[in-house]
Protein backbone atom coordinates (compact mmCIF):
# COMPACT_ATOMS: atom_id res chain seq x y z
CA UNK A 1 0.00 0.00 0.00
CA UNK A 2 2.52 2.70 0.77
CA UNK A 3 4.67 1.15 -2.35
CA UNK A 4 1.46 2.37 -4.26
CA UNK A 5 0.70 5.85 -2.52
CA UNK A 6 4.48 6.74 -2.71
CA UNK A 7 4.46 5.97 -6.63
CA UNK A 8 1.17 7.89 -6.92
CA UNK A 9 2.51 11.31 -5.38
CA UNK A 10 5.74 10.82 -7.64
CA UNK A 11 3.76 10.11 -10.73
CA UNK A 12 1.31 13.27 -9.93
CA UNK A 13 3.77 15.82 -9.14
CA UNK A 14 7.09 15.04 -11.40
CA UNK A 15 4.43 14.23 -13.97
CA UNK A 16 2.62 17.80 -13.58
CA UNK A 17 6.43 19.93 -13.29
CA UNK A 18 7.22 17.80 -16.66
CA UNK A 19 3.49 19.18 -18.33
CA UNK A 20 4.41 22.29 -16.59
CA UNK A 21 7.39 22.64 -18.40
CA UNK A 22 6.50 21.24 -22.07
CA UNK A 23 3.55 23.99 -22.12
CA UNK A 24 6.12 26.41 -21.59
CA UNK A 25 8.46 24.86 -24.04
CA UNK A 26 5.31 24.44 -26.74
CA UNK A 27 3.89 28.13 -26.00
CA UNK A 28 7.65 29.95 -26.58
CA UNK A 29 7.80 27.79 -29.62
CA UNK A 30 4.61 28.32 -31.32
CA UNK A 31 4.98 32.06 -30.12
CA UNK A 32 1.75 31.91 -28.20
CA UNK A 33 0.80 35.40 -26.49
CA UNK A 34 3.34 35.58 -23.63
CA UNK A 35 0.81 38.35 -22.00
CA UNK A 36 -2.17 35.52 -20.58
CA UNK A 37 -2.63 33.83 -16.99
CA UNK A 38 -1.03 30.54 -18.44
CA UNK A 39 2.14 31.72 -19.52
CA UNK A 40 2.38 34.02 -16.48
CA UNK A 41 1.78 30.37 -13.80
CA UNK A 42 4.02 28.30 -16.16
CA UNK A 43 7.21 31.33 -15.37
CA UNK A 44 6.43 31.81 -11.50
CA UNK A 45 6.19 27.46 -11.26
CA UNK A 46 9.09 26.50 -13.81
CA UNK A 47 11.36 30.11 -13.52
CA UNK A 48 13.49 28.66 -10.41
CA UNK A 49 14.75 25.81 -12.51
CA UNK A 50 14.38 27.08 -16.24
CA UNK A 51 16.55 30.52 -15.55
CA UNK A 52 19.86 28.68 -14.24
CA UNK A 53 19.53 25.84 -16.43
CA UNK A 54 19.34 28.69 -19.68
CA UNK A 55 23.49 29.13 -18.45
CA UNK A 56 24.59 25.31 -19.08
CA UNK A 57 21.67 24.62 -22.30
CA UNK A 58 21.85 26.91 -24.97
CA UNK A 59 19.05 27.67 -27.32
CA UNK A 60 19.12 26.83 -30.69
CA UNK A 61 17.53 28.40 -33.65
CA UNK A 62 15.35 30.98 -31.15
CA UNK A 63 14.10 27.60 -29.59
CA UNK A 64 14.48 27.51 -25.83
CA UNK A 65 16.39 23.52 -25.52
CA UNK A 66 17.07 24.39 -21.99
CA UNK A 67 13.15 23.44 -20.98
CA UNK A 68 12.78 20.61 -23.09
CA UNK A 69 16.28 19.32 -21.81
CA UNK A 70 14.55 19.78 -17.85
CA UNK A 71 10.98 17.86 -18.99
CA UNK A 72 12.93 14.73 -20.04
CA UNK A 73 15.16 15.25 -16.92
CA UNK A 74 12.11 15.24 -14.82
CA UNK A 75 10.42 12.31 -16.30
CA UNK A 76 13.97 10.54 -16.29
CA UNK A 77 14.34 11.19 -12.83
CA UNK A 78 10.57 9.70 -12.14
CA UNK A 79 11.02 7.08 -14.21
CA UNK A 80 14.41 6.13 -12.00
CA UNK A 81 12.36 6.53 -8.72
CA UNK A 82 9.32 4.21 -9.35
CA UNK A 83 11.63 1.85 -10.83
CA UNK A 84 13.66 2.20 -7.32
CA UNK A 85 10.39 2.18 -5.24
CA UNK A 86 8.97 -0.44 -6.96
CA UNK A 87 12.71 -2.43 -6.08
CA UNK A 88 14.23 -2.28 -9.54
CA UNK A 89 17.16 -0.28 -8.15
CA UNK A 90 19.39 -2.51 -9.14
CA UNK A 91 18.35 -2.69 -12.60
CA UNK A 92 19.30 0.53 -13.19
CA UNK A 93 22.92 0.00 -14.16
CA UNK A 94 24.35 0.86 -17.64
CA UNK A 95 22.01 -1.08 -20.00
CA UNK A 96 19.00 -0.18 -17.97
CA UNK A 97 19.65 3.94 -17.62
CA UNK A 98 19.58 3.73 -21.54
CA UNK A 99 16.48 2.04 -21.55
CA UNK A 100 15.22 4.93 -18.62
CA UNK A 101 16.53 7.82 -20.48
CA UNK A 102 14.66 6.28 -23.67
CA UNK A 103 11.56 5.28 -22.14
CA UNK A 104 11.62 9.15 -20.81
CA UNK A 105 11.87 10.35 -24.37
CA UNK A 106 8.75 8.37 -24.88
CA UNK A 107 7.39 9.98 -21.89
CA UNK A 108 7.85 13.34 -22.95
CA UNK A 109 6.56 12.57 -26.58
CA UNK A 110 3.29 10.94 -25.30
CA UNK A 111 3.04 14.32 -23.17
CA UNK A 112 3.31 16.43 -25.97
CA UNK A 113 0.48 14.35 -28.19
CA UNK A 114 -2.12 14.45 -24.72
CA UNK A 115 -1.10 18.21 -24.81
CA UNK A 116 -1.87 18.87 -28.46
CA UNK A 117 -5.20 16.45 -27.78
CA UNK A 118 -6.47 18.74 -24.96
CA UNK A 119 -6.34 21.63 -26.33
CA UNK A 120 -7.46 20.90 -29.81
CA UNK A 121 -10.78 19.91 -27.69
CA UNK A 122 -11.03 22.53 -25.27
CA UNK A 123 -10.81 24.51 -28.72
CA UNK A 124 -13.40 23.05 -30.42
CA UNK A 125 -15.52 22.75 -27.42
CA UNK A 126 -14.71 26.45 -26.22
CA UNK A 127 -15.43 27.68 -30.26
CA UNK A 128 -18.94 26.53 -29.82
CA UNK A 129 -19.72 27.64 -26.27
CA UNK A 130 -17.42 30.50 -25.64
CA UNK A 131 -15.69 31.51 -29.23
CA UNK A 132 -14.49 34.79 -27.51
CA UNK A 133 -13.06 33.24 -24.90
CA UNK A 134 -9.36 34.75 -23.50
CA UNK A 135 -8.29 31.43 -24.13
CA UNK A 136 -8.75 30.96 -27.56
CA UNK A 137 -5.74 32.98 -28.81
CA UNK A 138 -3.83 30.96 -26.58
CA UNK A 139 -5.36 27.36 -27.91
CA UNK A 140 -4.97 28.77 -30.96
CA UNK A 141 -1.04 29.27 -30.99
CA UNK A 142 -0.55 25.90 -29.58
CA UNK A 143 -3.01 24.07 -32.64
CA UNK A 144 -3.15 26.30 -35.86
CA UNK A 145 -0.30 24.17 -37.16
CA UNK A 146 -1.79 20.69 -36.47
CA UNK A 147 -5.62 22.16 -37.83
CA UNK A 148 -4.15 23.92 -41.04
CA UNK A 149 -2.57 20.55 -42.02
CA UNK A 150 -6.22 19.20 -42.47
CA UNK A 151 -8.22 22.38 -42.82
CA UNK A 152 -6.55 22.58 -46.26
CA UNK A 153 -7.11 19.59 -47.45
CA UNK A 154 -10.78 18.48 -46.06
CA UNK A 155 -13.40 20.92 -46.73
CA UNK A 156 -15.79 22.03 -44.25
CA UNK A 157 -18.94 20.43 -43.82
CA UNK A 158 -22.36 22.35 -43.60
CA UNK A 159 -19.58 24.93 -42.23
CA UNK A 160 -18.18 22.78 -39.57
CA UNK A 161 -14.73 22.61 -39.52
CA UNK A 162 -13.43 18.81 -39.10
CA UNK A 163 -10.12 19.06 -38.65
CA UNK A 164 -10.10 18.80 -34.89
CA UNK A 165 -11.45 15.33 -35.34
CA UNK A 166 -8.58 14.39 -38.14
CA UNK A 167 -6.33 15.98 -35.56
CA UNK A 168 -7.67 13.67 -32.45
CA UNK A 169 -7.37 10.71 -34.58
CA UNK A 170 -3.87 11.42 -35.60
CA UNK A 171 -3.05 12.01 -32.57
CA UNK A 172 -4.39 8.43 -30.95
CA UNK A 173 -2.54 6.65 -33.96
CA UNK A 174 0.54 8.59 -32.56
CA UNK A 175 -0.22 7.31 -29.20
CA UNK A 176 -0.51 3.69 -30.29
CA UNK A 177 2.92 3.98 -32.04
CA UNK A 178 4.60 5.69 -29.07
CA UNK A 179 2.81 2.98 -26.97
CA UNK A 180 4.22 -0.13 -29.33
CA UNK A 181 7.57 1.59 -29.58
CA UNK A 182 7.81 1.87 -25.33
CA UNK A 183 6.68 -1.53 -24.81
CA UNK A 184 9.52 -3.03 -27.38
CA UNK A 185 11.82 -1.15 -25.75
CA UNK A 186 10.75 -2.56 -21.90
CA UNK A 187 10.63 -5.77 -23.23
CA UNK A 188 14.21 -5.63 -24.72
CA UNK A 189 16.07 -3.68 -21.99
CA UNK A 190 14.27 -6.05 -19.32
CA UNK A 191 15.43 -9.07 -21.27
Amino acid sequence: MLTKTVVFLLETFLGLFAVALLLRFYLQLLRAPARNPLSTFLAALTDWIVVPARRIIPGLFRVDLSTLVLAWLVELVLLTAVAAVWGAGSAVLPRGLLVLALAAALAVVKLSIYILMVAVIAQAVLSWVAPYSPAMPLLNSLTRPFLLVFSKRVPPVANVDLSPIFVVVACQLALFLVSWIEADLLRAGLG
